[in-house]
Protein backbone atom coordinates (compact mmCIF):
# COMPACT_ATOMS: atom_id res chain seq x y z
CA UNK A 1 0.00 0.00 0.00
CA UNK A 2 1.54 3.31 -0.81
CA UNK A 3 -1.57 5.61 -0.79
CA UNK A 4 -4.38 6.70 1.28
CA UNK A 5 -6.95 8.82 2.53
CA UNK A 6 -8.62 9.85 5.97
CA UNK A 7 -11.91 11.75 6.09
CA UNK A 8 -12.81 13.36 9.10
CA UNK A 9 -16.66 14.00 9.06
CA UNK A 10 -18.44 15.84 11.84
CA UNK A 11 -22.35 14.84 12.31
CA UNK A 12 -25.26 17.42 13.06
CA UNK A 13 -26.48 17.72 16.33
CA UNK A 14 -29.26 14.80 16.25
CA UNK A 15 -27.38 13.18 13.19
CA UNK A 16 -24.90 10.97 14.83
CA UNK A 17 -26.67 7.70 14.85
CA UNK A 18 -27.28 8.44 11.00
CA UNK A 19 -23.77 8.81 10.13
CA UNK A 20 -22.68 5.86 12.19
CA UNK A 21 -25.64 3.64 9.70
CA UNK A 22 -24.64 5.42 7.01
CA UNK A 23 -20.32 4.37 7.22
CA UNK A 24 -21.71 1.16 8.50
CA UNK A 25 -23.27 0.89 5.84
CA UNK A 26 -21.06 1.80 3.16
CA UNK A 27 -18.79 -1.59 4.01
CA UNK A 28 -21.14 -2.66 0.92
CA UNK A 29 -20.34 0.09 -1.39
CA UNK A 30 -16.81 -0.35 -0.62
CA UNK A 31 -16.31 -3.88 -1.07
CA UNK A 32 -17.17 -3.59 -4.47
CA UNK A 33 -14.47 -1.88 -5.39
CA UNK A 34 -11.29 -3.96 -6.48
CA UNK A 35 -8.69 -1.09 -6.05
CA UNK A 36 -10.23 -0.47 -2.19
CA UNK A 37 -8.47 -3.19 -0.55
CA UNK A 38 -8.59 -1.66 3.06
CA UNK A 39 -11.04 0.14 4.43
CA UNK A 40 -12.00 1.22 8.05
CA UNK A 41 -14.88 3.25 9.58
CA UNK A 42 -14.48 4.64 12.55
CA UNK A 43 -15.82 6.75 15.63
CA UNK A 44 -13.21 9.37 17.13
CA UNK A 45 -15.61 10.79 19.42
CA UNK A 46 -19.42 10.98 20.01
CA UNK A 47 -19.95 13.62 17.13
CA UNK A 48 -17.16 12.99 15.02
CA UNK A 49 -16.76 10.29 12.73
CA UNK A 50 -13.71 8.76 10.00
CA UNK A 51 -12.59 6.63 6.91
CA UNK A 52 -9.37 5.28 6.77
CA UNK A 53 -8.56 3.97 3.73
CA UNK A 54 -5.62 2.76 1.97
CA UNK A 55 -4.59 1.87 -1.82
CA UNK A 56 -1.83 0.44 -4.05
CA UNK A 57 -1.57 3.07 -5.69
CA UNK A 58 -2.41 7.04 -6.74
CA UNK A 59 -5.06 5.46 -9.42
CA UNK A 60 -6.85 3.51 -6.77
CA UNK A 61 -7.19 6.35 -4.50
CA UNK A 62 -8.54 8.49 -7.40
CA UNK A 63 -11.26 5.62 -8.12
CA UNK A 64 -11.99 5.87 -4.89
CA UNK A 65 -12.93 9.20 -4.48
CA UNK A 66 -15.15 8.88 -8.30
CA UNK A 67 -16.68 5.55 -7.00
CA UNK A 68 -20.23 5.00 -5.32
CA UNK A 69 -19.23 5.10 -1.77
CA UNK A 70 -17.73 8.80 -2.49
CA UNK A 71 -20.84 9.91 -4.47
CA UNK A 72 -23.08 8.96 -1.43
CA UNK A 73 -21.28 10.83 0.81
CA UNK A 74 -21.21 13.92 -1.23
CA UNK A 75 -25.41 13.20 -2.01
CA UNK A 76 -25.94 13.35 1.88
CA UNK A 77 -23.77 15.38 3.08
CA UNK A 78 -25.50 18.62 3.64
CA UNK A 79 -28.05 16.52 6.07
CA UNK A 80 -25.84 14.45 7.81
CA UNK A 81 -22.57 16.24 8.71
CA UNK A 82 -22.20 19.50 10.26
CA UNK A 83 -19.54 20.91 8.53
CA UNK A 84 -18.18 19.36 4.41
CA UNK A 85 -16.20 16.31 5.06
CA UNK A 86 -12.17 17.10 5.30
CA UNK A 87 -10.94 14.61 2.76
CA UNK A 88 -6.99 14.59 3.75
CA UNK A 89 -4.23 12.28 0.66
CA UNK A 90 -1.64 10.73 2.89
CA UNK A 91 1.16 8.72 1.72
CA UNK A 92 2.10 5.20 3.10
CA UNK A 93 5.64 5.21 4.16
CA UNK A 94 4.90 1.80 6.29
CA UNK A 95 2.57 -1.31 6.91
CA UNK A 96 1.92 -4.06 9.12
CA UNK A 97 -1.10 -6.58 8.20
CA UNK A 98 -1.16 -9.23 10.24
CA UNK A 99 -4.20 -10.87 11.10
CA UNK A 100 -4.42 -13.67 13.79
Amino acid sequence: MKCALFVRLEAKPGKEQAVADFLAAGLELTNREAATPIWFALKLSPTTFGVFDAFANEEGRQAHLKGDMAKALMAQASELLATPPSVEPIDVLAMKNKLP
